[in-house]
């Protein structure tokens, strides 16, 4: 199948030689989205109304808190924070929630300025820009392993996934293929991705035994660099 346009983030995921091409996709989306929300974007009228409303969880603020453009960050901060100071003043003055009747084990409802919080913490304009472009991705996973001919090799010779993704893939399936479309990927995700995890698994083990004395003399073998190919499997986070 020629590359188009939406195959082509996908398949230099896979070409990465990464523990999990899906975490890939998602590290690589989370820095365009960092580079969009840090460049001249901010300054438009629809960005920084959706940055107010919901600004960023505390991974992404602090990812953005160590680029160079502080001033962004400090102008997006600053309306942010007028509009919240606003909300939250309207919210107080509502008072407290009504407790719960006498004989009632439940606590009261949250209060105007306990649901506003909970919104506001529950939201972040990187996550929801990340979460509207990665689930393509996914859909052109299983896209590209019905229609292009090469893709399915390229996916059984992976070094596999994380656990999470892993779960995505496998849950994902029979939504988008045919049920022995679905058998034979199922097969491939399941074989590609134990013996994977069983291999940085193995690689964590010998990185444990270097520590004994008895083993100090020999090689280190594909476990000095175990621990970050382990936090991937295990935790889809890439560690660079």
């Amino acid at each position: 199948m020629a590359e188009k346009i939406y195959t082509i983030p996908v398949n230099d995921a896979f070409n990465s030689d990464c523990e999990c091409p899906l975490c890939r996709l998602y590290t690589d989306l989370e820095r365009d989205s960092i580079d969009f929300t840090m460049g001249p974007s901010y300054m438009e009228d629809d960005n920084r109304e959706q940055t107010d409303k919901l600004w960023f969880c505390p991974p992404h603020v602090r990812m953005l808190y160590a680029e160079k453009n502080r001033l962004g960050l400090a102008l997006m901060m600053n309306t942010h924070m007028n509009k919240a100071i606003n909300e939250l003043k309207e919210a107080s003055h509502k008072g407290h929630a009504a407790k719960s009747g006498l004989f009632s084990r439940g606590k009261g409802e949250k209060s105007a300025v306990g649901s506003y919080i909970e919104e506001l913490e529950g939201n972040c304009f990187i996550c929801e820009r990340i979460g509207k472009i990665f689930p393509r991705y996914i859909d052109t996973i299983f896209h590209m392993w019905k229609n292009d001919k090469e893709f399915p090799a390229k996916f059984k010779e992976s070094k596999g996934f994380c656990i999470k993704h892993y779960g995505v893939l496998y849950d994902t399936a029979p939504e988008k293929l045919s049920k022995s479309q679905c058998d034979e990927f199922t097969e491939a995700l399941n074989k590609v991705f134990f013996d994977n995890i069983e291999r940085v698994n193995g690689d964590v083990s010998w990185f444990i035994d270097k520590y004994d004395y008895r083993y100090k003399d020999a090689p280190w073998k594909n476990s000095k660099d175990a621990l970050p190919r382990g936090i991937t499997k295990t935790s889809h986070t890439i560690v660079e």
